[in-house]
């Protein structure tokens, strides 16, 4: 560390790692420690993960962090983890579940019904969460169909972050912005709804009491022993991975849109309070009591071009795919993908559309075919921008994730945006955001922009990516197309079905 003695942790248990990071508390160094741990599939679309060895990668992350900074005092924790999970626990506080992730689709079917039925605009609207298998109510349905003498058993029903707090605090207890992430939280009353329990056969008492984001807690004794600081240390609980790397990019005004791209994307902005929406595309969860975040994910990003390179046959890293495909003419020679390999949370139309490439003809090479699959990515984020900029006025974007480290992704979805973009000049986004949080919890900032360039003075810059006019209008063109054969394949997607005597596959 550098020579800042006092650090504060951001803590972010993610999906496949935990990473905590100290910040030095004028922003002159920061210590990195990361543990990863599996993503496991018993079944085909379940995708689960055990709390407990989750929460051992924690524990050894916390523990790596606090010897790194030397003997520095860490003026507090603070917390992110992944949205949308959900863990069943007993009366003694031990799982009887797995972590069901948000990736786990399991719940499919319940979410298909409740679209088809129209119940899912009301719950949409109630709750701020579109109705997707990802989200924990629609995960309780299953459950309640498919498991009905494990619901009896489960004493508890709660998130990821809510099982790292109780392990690091001894509370059961969640925060505003995990809360508004269930699909079970009415948003505008700032309670659980009692119409969505009933749905789910839940009472308000098997789920946590809701804490503000900027409420601290304090380390337990045991947890203190095993991550190395004393009992007692503050403990910010924190918010949402999504919201906390809006933060985190300083992407913090409606103004301004926070644009990630890695295995998948999402687009949000910060507004003052939940926004209700008349398309049910959006999700909107809390910052704080009075910064909320607006946007649409999309579950198809980079990991297209990882699956273009798998079932191509090309055993080259994605930096070399991208680069053979750099060579490719903007627009794939007429190539279109539609990048739909996961059910999508933001489409552009519906929810039925499979993935597909439309257009192809032998002159089609593989690096048309990896350059269409960058195009139908960045093509879907822009309509999210879109519908996003007719809630909130969005003059500008910056750019988070691994993937805009390639030139290619950069020029692409610049010149689909088509408005003033930079590529934040920062790493570690979201410890950052859960770091920036939690000095404004302990009263050490007023201000959350200035806790995030307090932590992190590069982060206000960021490398501005420039826009080509003429690619910028070709893919204009296309994205005033892209509604039409979103369309088209999702009919041709439902006559295949029907051709080969399957039923349709069960889609949210």
């Amino acid at each position: 560390m550098g020579p800042e003695r006092r650090v504060i942790v951001g803590v972010d248990v993610g999906t496949t790692a935990v990473r905590a990071v100290a910040f030095a508390l004028d922003g002159t160094a920061r210590h990195v420690a990361t543990r990863e741990y599996p993503l496991l599939e018993p079944m085909p679309g379940w995708q689960v993960q055990e709390p407990d060895v989750l929460m051992a990668a924690t524990v050894a992350a916390l523990s790596a962090c606090v010897a790194g900074t030397a003997g520095a005092e860490v003026v507090a924790l603070a917390l992110s983890s992944a949205r949308y999970g959900l863990i069943g626990l007993d009366a003694a506080m031990t799982p009887v579940t797995p972590l069901l992730t948000r990736r786990d689709m399991r719940s499919s079917e319940a979410a298909r019904e409740l679209r088809l039925s129209g119940q899912s605009r009301e719950l949409h609207r109630l709750t701020g969460t579109p109705v997707h298998p990802m989200n924990p109510f629609c995960k309780l349905l299953w459950f309640a169909r498919h498991e009905p003498y494990l619901c009896t058993a489960t004493r508890w029903w709660i998130g990821l972050k809510d099982y790292v707090v109780h392990r690091l605090t001894g509370m059961l207890v969640t925060e505003l912005s995990s809360a508004s992430g269930t699909g079970m939280f009415d948003v505008h009353r700032r309670g659980w709804s009692t119409a969505v329990l009933d749905l789910a056969g839940l009472s308000e008492s098997q789920l946590p009491p809701v804490l503000p984001t900027t409420a601290v807690l304090r380390l337990s004794p045991t947890a203190g022993r095993a991550v190395g600081l004393p009992s007692g240390t503050p403990v910010v609980v924190g918010a949402g991975d999504g919201p906390l790397r809006s933060l985190g990019a300083a992407a913090i005004d409606n103004t301004v849109g926070g644009l990630t791209l890695g295995a998948t994307g999402a687009l949000r902005t910060v507004v003052e309070g939940p926004l209700s929406e008349p398309v049910e595309t959006f999700s909107c969860a809390a910052l704080t009591d009075d910064a909320w975040v607006v946007g649409g994910a999309v579950s198809n990003g980079g990991n297209v071009v990882r699956w273009a390179g798998r079932v191509l046959g090309d055993d080259s890293a994605v930096p070399a795919l991208l680069d053979l495909a750099g060579r490719i003419a903007p627009g794939s020679d007429g190539l279109v993908m539609l990048p739909y390999l996961l059910a999508d949370e933001a489409p552009l139309q519906g929810y039925a559309a499979p993935g597909a490439f439309l257009g192809l003809r032998s002159e089609h090479s593989r690096g048309h075919l990896v350059r269409a699959a960058v195009e139908g990515v960045c093509l879907q984020l822009g309509g999210v921008r879109d519908r996003l900029a007719e809630l909130t006025p969005i003059g500008s974007i910056r750019l988070t994730g691994g993937a805009f480290r390639s030139p290619l992704w950069r020029e692409v979805m610049a010149a689909v945006l088509d408005c003033p973009v930079r590529v934040a000049g920062v790493a570690d986004h979201v410890p950052l955001g859960a770091a920036a949080l939690g000095l404004f919890a302990i009263g050490h900032t007023s201000d959350l922009r200035e806790a995030v360039t307090q932590l992190d003075p590069a982060v206000a810059g960021g490398e501005p990516v420039a826009v080509d006019p003429a690619l910028a209008a070709a893919y204009r063109g296309l994205r005033t197309r892209l509604p039409a054969l979103i369309t088209v394949a999702g009919r041709l997607g439902e006559i295949l079905d029907a051709s080969v005597g399957l039923s349709a596959p069960a889609r949210p």
